[in-house]
């Protein structure tokens, strides 16, 4: 009964851990302005002219948009890039193959911004800066890492005597790939959508820098003009991010079926 009772305790925590934070952005959302009003007053009415506003003045049906192009074709690029790397890192463990999936793995460790001063001055020569496939391509090179560890595993975990049984069947490594492979990785695919897809779409620290014109902004970059050192107008901003944070929560509630499945055989197997 106490294990019951310590284990219910710590759920509870957990949960008012994520709890709490949505509270006060829905709170400051409906609040018709954030001067000499506490964060955890509940709102006296719904003041629902901030989302009005936060949508004008941001332009985020703009923002969404560039939002949706760039993290779908990001996506799409892990996807496929990263599971055909695993398959030959998963299947043939050679000396090579090792070197690499360690190389690949201390890439997590390595923060991004120690990178930007050389990726900047990188992107300016290549005449990338305010344009889709500069900000993809960087984006895509930093999930690459992780999606490649976790798709290896996950590869790792299906029995070997199905690629011999598609071969005896005269399938080619393209053919078995396709036919056999990448149809058993829907669950750990799912995950790396989900959880590369929620860092693309919230990225600012490189969209600040490299998507600077309005025409190309993503939501972040966009809601980040109603707070300087002339203005904090942040029922605007949390009402922005409530419109942000809407398509992921859908993508989540379509894809989590997979998730907790994918996530765990991809980073325990092998």
């Amino acid at each position: 009964m106490t294990k019951k009772l310590l284990r219910s305790a710590g759920l509870v925590l957990v949960g008012l851990v994520y709890l709490v934070p949505l509270y006060v952005l829905v709170s400051m959302t409906l609040k018709p302005s954030a001067l000499g009003v506490s964060i955890w007053s509940p709102p006296k009415s719904l003041y629902l002219v901030n989302f009005a506003n936060a949508w004008g003045k941001a332009h985020l049906l703009t923002a969404l948009f560039n939002n949706a192009v760039i993290t779908l074709a990001s996506l799409i690029l892990i996807v496929l890039v990263g599971s055909l790397a695993s398959y030959p890192l998963a299947r043939y463990p050679t000396a090579l193959n090792r070197f690499v999936a360690g190389l690949l793995v201390s890439c997590l460790v390595v923060p991004p911004l120690a990178v930007l001063v050389p990726l900047y001055k990188t992107v300016v020569d290549l005449r990338g800066l305010n344009s889709y496939w500069a900000i993809i391509m960087i984006l895509v090179s930093f999930q690459l890492p992780l999606c490649v560890y976790l798709y290896t595993n996950f590869i790792r975990s299906i029995p070997s005597e199905l690629d011999e049984a598609a071969r005896l069947d005269g399938c080619g490594h393209a053919r078995l790939f396709v036919r056999v492979i990448f149809p058993l990785l829907k669950p750990i695919t799912s995950s790396i959508v989900i959880l590369c897809g929620i860092l693309i779409w919230n990225d600012y620290q490189f969209s600040v820098f490299f998507l600077q014109k309005r025409e190309v902004q993503t939501i972040s970059v966009a809601l980040s003009q109603f707070v300087s050192q002339y203005q904090n107008d942040i029922n605007l901003v949390a009402a922005g991010c409530l419109i942000g944070i809407f398509p992921l929560t859908i993508m989540y509630l379509c894809l989590q079926r997979y998730f907790i499945k994918g996530l765990a055989d991809g980073a325990v197997k092998g």
